[in-house]
C-alpha cells in the first residue's frame, strides 16, 4: 500500500480507508480509500519530479500507468504525509524536501545521452552473459526507469530492476548476496549513471525501458 505507517480502519462498505490525525480532520472531511499501489512505485514517481518546479496529476497517471481516481487518492495521502503540497496556482503540485529525501532523489547531473548509452552497454552485457553457459547466473528480468525517459536536459542516474536466476536452478530472489553483487558488478558499464535494484513487478507496469 501507499502508506505503511498510518492507521487504517474499515468503512461501512468494507473498504480500507486511511484515518487522519486530529489536527487535519477539518481539512479532510471524508475518508481516503487506499489504492493498491506499491509504496516503492509511488516513491519512484516522486524521485522523477526532482529538478522540476511543479507537476500535474496527469504526470503521475502517465508515469505509474494508473487512472485519475487512483492518482487523486495517492496525492491526498502524500499530502497528508507532507511529501507534496499544492503549487501556487492550486492546480499543479510541488514535491517537498521530505518527499525528495524519502524518494532517494538527487540533483540531476547527467546528460540523458550518457545515461542511455550506459543502459545500452548494460543491455549488451546482459545478452552476452545470458549466452555464456559457464556464467553463475543469468538475467531473467531487466527494466530501467527514471527521469531519463522524460526528455529533460539533465537527469538522475537510471534505476534498473534486475532479477537473476542461478544457472540451471531456481530464481535468485535476493540480489544482494555477495555472490550476486559480484556478478552484477561485472555487468555494469564503467561509466556512471546506473543504479541496480532487485526486480519488482511494478517496475514493468510504470513507464520503463526494457533491457531484455
Amino acid at each position: 500500500m501507499v502508506n505503511q505507517r498510518r492507521a487504517r480502519h474499515r468503512t461501512r462498505a468494507g473498504k480500507t480507508a486511511a484515518s487522519t490525525p486530529r489536527d487535519q480532520t477539518r481539512t479532510t472531511a471524508k475518508l481516503i480509500d487506499v489504492p493498491a499501489i506499491p509504496l516503492a512505485a509511488v516513491l519512484s514517481f516522486l524521485k522523477d519530479t526532482r529538478g522540476v518546479l511543479t507537476w500535474s496529476t496527469q504526470d503521475m497517471v502517465d508515469s505509474l500507468k494508473i487512472d485519475q481516481w487512483e492518482t487523486k487518492q495517492i496525492i491526498d495521502i502524500l499530502r497528508l504525509q507532507g511529501y507534496v503540497k499544492p503549487a501556487l496556482d492550486n492546480q499543479d503540485w510541488l514535491t517537498t524536501s521530505a518527499g525528495e529525501d524519502d524518494s532517494g532523489s538527487k540533483l540531476p547531473r547527467y546528460k540523458p545521452d550518457s545515461v542511455n548509452e550506459a543502459l545500452s552497454v548494460l543491455e549488451k552485457n546482459i545478452k552476452l552473459v545470458n549466452q555464456d553457459r559457464q556464467a553463475t547466473f543469468h538475467v531473467t528480468e531487466a527494466v530501467a526507469y527514471g527521469d531519463f525517459l522524460l526528455g529533460r536536459s539533465m537527469v538522475q542516474a537510471a534505476d534498473v530492476g534486475v532479477r537473476l536466476s542461478a544457472r540451471g536452478g531456481k530464481p535468485e530472489d535476493d540480489t544482494r548476496t555477495k555472490q550476486s553483487l559480484d556478478f552484477l558488478k561485472q555487468l555494469l558499464p564503467k561509466t556512471p549513471g546506473i543504479q541496480l535494484h532487485p526486480y519488482e513487478p511494478w517496475m514493468s507496469v510504470r513507464s520503463h525501458r526494457r533491457l531484455l
